[in-house]
């Protein structure tokens, strides 16, 4: 198997876990991951928002508030299938798909109707993450949305009976961007060594940490020594903008993606709320660019799909 920042559609079209694994390990933090809401309007309208992230350099692409249970991804043409909607962002794309699903801590769950509302097919499950697996998703990123009550334990609790499903299969991400709604594990009390430890301990392939300069008290320091701690269990590290900072400009992106590869990350997330629905496309190129460089940027935009 060759690194990810070498591989085109048809090396990654069935591509299985440990040689995924392999290729992000090899590419040594140059992977960038694009998080985008698959309901929303996109921005261009008829183009999906993960192929716009897909044309700025975007490596893997995560889609949030995607719902087993009804599968809808905004911007594909009208004659998909929902069972087949992964599979064609993927064939159009010539990227590894992977889905966000959320861990809701029943002590903490609260009502609330606002965008990030839950739903059971967006819930962090064992049928769900076999339901998604199905479907052509091949990373798995268990997390939480603002205000949904998402805590490191309940996490770590659905962690294991999804790894018990399908953990052979799937590469597990475990982590939280900001509190998720819970105040107690906000700011510098978000993560910590015991959670990455029970992360890893119930079957993470890589942990989710906020990047520096995301979240109050994660310094680039911190982050460091948490992402060093994750990788000595075993596990890769991907840091993350969850706080909407996707939406800044270009030279605070740049910062980020900087002290994050400085902090060890082996993976880079940018979120997707610049806009709502993803990051700001010269953001995610930026970004691409700052870890690095253009040839390799420029190499993944212009790969084509039929490689």
């Amino acid at each position: 198997m060759k690194r990810y920042l070498d591989c085109s559609a048809s090396d990654l079209a069935d591509i299985g876990k440990a040689d995924l694994l392999y290729a992000i390990r090899a590419s040594e933090g140059r992977i960038l991951v694009s998080e985008t809401i698959a309901v929303t309007q996109p921005l261009l309208n008829n183009v999906t928002n993960a192929e716009l992230a897909a044309s700025q350099g975007a490596d893997l692409l995560l889609l949030n508030l995607f719902d087993v249970d009804r599968p809808h991804i905004a911007g594909l043409p009208a004659d998909v299938p929902p069972h087949e909607a992964l599979r064609t962002l993927q064939r159009l794309t010539g990227r590894v798909i992977g889905v966000n699903l959320e861990a809701v801590d029943p002590a903490f769950a609260t009502e609330h109707n606002d965008f990030w509302q839950m739903t059971a097919g967006r819930a962090a499950t064992a049928e769900n993450a076999r339901k998604l697996y199905q479907l052509g998703a091949r990373l798995l990123v268990l997390t939480g949305n603002p205000n949904n009550g998402v805590s490191n334990q309940a996490i770590a609790a659905a962690l294991k009976a999804i790894r018990d499903e399908v953990g052979d299969e799937m590469v597990l991400v475990t982590g939280k961007m900001h509190g998720a709604g819970i105040v107690r594990e906000s700011g510098s009390q978000l993560i910590g060594e015991q959670d990455i430890a029970l992360f890893v301990e119930n079957g993470a392939d890589i942990v989710l940490l906020p990047a520096p300069g995301t979240i109050p008290g994660m310094s680039q320091e911190k982050v460091a020594a948490l992402i060093a701690f994750a990788q000595r269990q075993g596990a890769l590290a991907m840091t993350a903008i969850g706080t909407s900072q996707e939406g800044a400009d270009v030279q605070t992106v740049r910062q980020i993606a900087l002290m994050s590869k400085m902090a060890g990350a082996d993976l880079h997330h940018i979120g997707d709320t610049g806009f709502l629905g993803l990051a700001l496309p010269e953001n995610i190129f930026a970004y691409s660019v700052a870890i690095r460089g253009v040839r390799h940027t420029y190499s993944r935009m212009a790969r084509s799909v039929n490689r």
